[in-house]
């Protein structure tokens, strides 16, 4: 029979390696001689024979007894059939270390908190919540009250979720244990038990008021602060609100999502403002000072003589101030020239007079160079 290599020596460490280091030689050698990542011809069966062997050293110098019984007999003092069983356990203990190993690697430890073994936890799955603000909410910011569902401890059972009188069992198919191990070629496979579904336990007689949850669903009030600044779309998100976790495990998050009303004056474009500013006629025409909104009150702006429907005046600093900006947006007056309607006799005789004195002054219509009579003019002459 050939000689075993010394473990240490196969792992390539030294005698003093702690454990984090003879966990991080081993996986590299699982990665590097696993069989699955050697299918050449005649490669398999090497990497298979190196793969076992860092198993084997892997499992002994990971366990404190069999390090120490390593240590100072060497491999008698591991051997199974020198000291009862205490050694290697065969390939069939390949899914301890493996498990181990690449539930690190994966971030898939074992059945419970912190890799312990025991029932698996499982994190609450997170809640949505749509919130509806003004757009005068979302520039100053509040603070709301909101509703969500929450879990408090069934009364009826204490939160056993068996039936007062009755008490819950241990699951025959995992033994307590939450969690099955299926064996697939060198592979042993760990799956949440289907018949107890993780939690460990059955409940004969599962509670009326909470059908065998051990909870109840009820309302919970939660107060918010909406930031200044916070824009259509957006998220805030509250720590633990969410769902509760299974079997011990961490609660889930509640993110509430914004939901900008539509103003009656106001469009936002990121912190900017746009309104509409109907001017009259005589205003646009002879210029003057007029009022515009604000959402901090009103402003003033000049309109020049002569101005013209769709002209835009800018505010600065009058837009918004961005939860990430450091400085607010501004506000865009767009202008309209309303045309008077329902007009008196004496108000058509005056406009009328107005026209014929346009047309014989020669007074410009329009800011571009030649008016639209013009242009038409010289499109039929041509």
């Amino acid at each position: 029979m050939a000689t075993k290599r010394d473990y240490y020596e196969t792992l390539g460490v030294p005698k003093n390696a702690s454990e984090e280091e003879i966990k991080k030689a081993y996986r590299k050698l699982a990665m590097k001689h696993h069989p699955d990542r050697n299918q050449g011809e005649g490669e398999n069966k090497g990497a298979e024979a190196k793969f076992k062997e860092a198993k084997e050293a892997y499992e002994m110098l990971s366990d404190a007894e069999k390090r120490a019984a390593y240590d100072q007999y060497g491999h008698a003092g591991v051997d199974p059939n020198m000291r009862g069983g205490a050694g290697a356990e065969g390939f069939g203990g390949f899914a301890e270390a493996f498990g181990d190993i690449f539930g690190d690697i994966f971030g898939q430890g074992r059945a419970g908190a912190g890799g312990a073994r025991g029932r698996q936890v499982f994190r609450g799955g997170d809640l949505s919540y749509a919130m509806e603000v003004t757009l005068e909410e979302a520039a100053h910011g509040k603070e709301a009250q909101i509703r969500i569902p929450s879990w408090d401890e069934c009364e009826t059972c204490s939160g056993s979720g068996a039936k007062p009188g009755t008490q819950a069992k241990t699951c025959t198919t995992c033994q307590g244990q939450g969690v099955v191990q299926m064996r697939q070629g060198f592979f042993s496979v760990q799956q949440t038990c289907p018949h107890c579904r993780g939690s460990g336990k059955i409940i004969p007689e599962p509670c009326t008021t909470c059908h065998g949850q051990g909870k109840v669903k009820k309302q919970k009030t939660l107060e918010v602060k909406i930031p200044a600044g916070i824009d259509d779309g957006m998220r805030i998100r509250s720590a633990g609100n969410g769902e509760p976790g299974t079997n011990g495990g961490p609660p889930g998050d509640l993110y509430i999502e914004i939901r900008l009303k539509k103003h009656d004056i106001f469009e936002r474009d990121g912190d900017d403002l746009h309104c509409a500013v109907p001017i009259s006629f005589s205003t646009a025409a002879l210029g003057g000072e007029i009022d515009v909104p604000t959402l901090a009150g009103k402003a003033a702006i000049d309109i020049p003589e002569g101005t013209q429907s769709g002209k835009q005046f800018r505010l600065r600093g009058k837009g918004i101030k961005g939860v990430r900006s450091s400085y607010p947006g501004d506000l865009y007056c767009h202008v309209t020239v309303e045309t008077p309607v329902k007009l008196t006799e004496h108000q058509r005789k005056l406009f009328k007079e107005l026209a014929e004195s346009l047309k014989k002054g020669g007074t410009k219509h329009s800011p571009s160079e030649g008016t639209w009579t013009d242009k038409l003019r010289g499109f039929f002459n041509a």
